[in-house]
């Protein structure tokens, strides 16, 4: 299968490499002529130290390199999404079908990246989502991800691409939900980080990672979302990873705030994308827009946006009303049904 890898940051060359693995024609489009031309020539990218791209990858910034292709990948960060799908859209056939590997939310539109996808190309989009550090699948450590489509053969397809002895990859038809589990755990990950950060412990982070899958999925189900989809490889599992792992730019960007930085110095110490930093407004925004109840998504959004105190903000993260926790939750109909 021809396949283009839109994006030559750490997860775009990790992805590169696994279908290189699988046997497939694979060409690494870079938007930067001069990062395209140091990778071919040293076979190394600077984001994934120690591993040798396959000698048969193509690596270009030309975007024709799109044309002809049965898959193209679009792995760059979400803030230039809709520029890349712009660049990209002159050069695809009507019948390629996208596979958006990005996790994030458009700021303003609140958009998911496969719907500015579908918009700025008119093709057919699927996304590929879950607990992946481009780190460890560069390695070619056991991984587990989801092919989302609302077309079964699509989801299938991708599925088939990518899937090898060490990448499993489950299909669902759910789009909406994967892509929402894997842009809110950022902002739920740059918490736990701040909770690391101001030195508390287990118990903290457990109640933070418990309660923001619940409020991600409360939105997801608000937009058309699948409940079970919050509770597979795309909702808890990339959730998991993304709030303990040493490789989560979002974590590390959380514990130096928790430790005292600005969001902005925090960033430029990390010295990558912070997803979640740009997520954590979209998805306040969004939310807002249609009445969903997200205290911990708001807390952050004032916390980066707002300056707010980090302690006060916990303080009151913690001292709200009481409620239940279940949603859609009756002590009658339970204890009716228990007698």
């Amino acid at each position: 299968m021809k396949i283009t890898v839109a994006g030559s940051g750490g997860w775009g060359t990790a992805l590169a490499i696994q279908l290189c693995k699988n046997a497939h024609d694979v060409t690494l489009w870079s938007h930067t002529p001069a990062k395209a031309e140091q990778m071919t020539k040293t076979r190394q990218n600077p984001m994934l130290s120690g591993v040798a791209l396959p000698e048969e990858l193509r690596i270009t910034a030309d975007p024709a390199c799109v044309g002809d292709c049965t898959l193209v990948v679009l792995a760059c960060p979400s803030f230039p999404f809709r520029s890349v799908c712009r660049t990209l859209a002159p050069y695809l056939k009507k019948e390629t079908i996208l596979v958006s590997v990005t996790k994030g939310i458009e700021p303003r539109s609140n958009k998911r990246m496969s719907e500015i996808a579908a918009e700025e190309t008119g093709c057919t989009v699927a996304v590929l989502t879950g607990p992946s550090h481009a780190e460890e699948v560069a390695r070619g450590i056991p991984t587990g991800c989801v092919a989302a489509c609302p077309s079964k053969e699509v989801a299938e397809l991708v599925q088939d691409a990518f899937m090898s002895e060490n990448f499993r990859v489950y299909s669902n038809p759910d789009m909406i939900g994967a892509e929402l589990g894997g842009a809110l755990k950022n902002v739920i990950a740059l918490c736990a980080g701040i909770s690391d950060g101001l030195g508390f412990g287990d118990n903290t982070k457990a109640m933070l990672m418990t309660r923001g899958l619940t409020e991600t999925a409360r939105l997801g189900l608000a937009l058309g979302a699948r409940k079970e989809t919050f509770a597979g490889l795309a909702g808890v599992g990339d959730l998991i990873v993304t709030c303990t792992s040493q490789h989560s730019r979002n974590r590390r960007a959380g514990i130096l705030i928790g430790q005292g930085l600005s969001p902005k110095e925090a960033m430029e110490q990390v010295g990558a994308v912070v997803e979640g930093y740009f997520a954590a407004e979209s998805a306040y925004l969004l939310a807002k827009s249609i009445g969903a109840d997200m205290p911990i998504t708001e807390a952050a959004y004032q916390v980066l946006y707002e300056g707010a105190d980090v302690r006060e903000t916990v303080s009151r993260l913690l001292n709200r009303n009481k409620r239940v926790e279940t949603e859609n939750f009756s002590w009658e109909t339970t204890w009716n049904t228990q007698k």
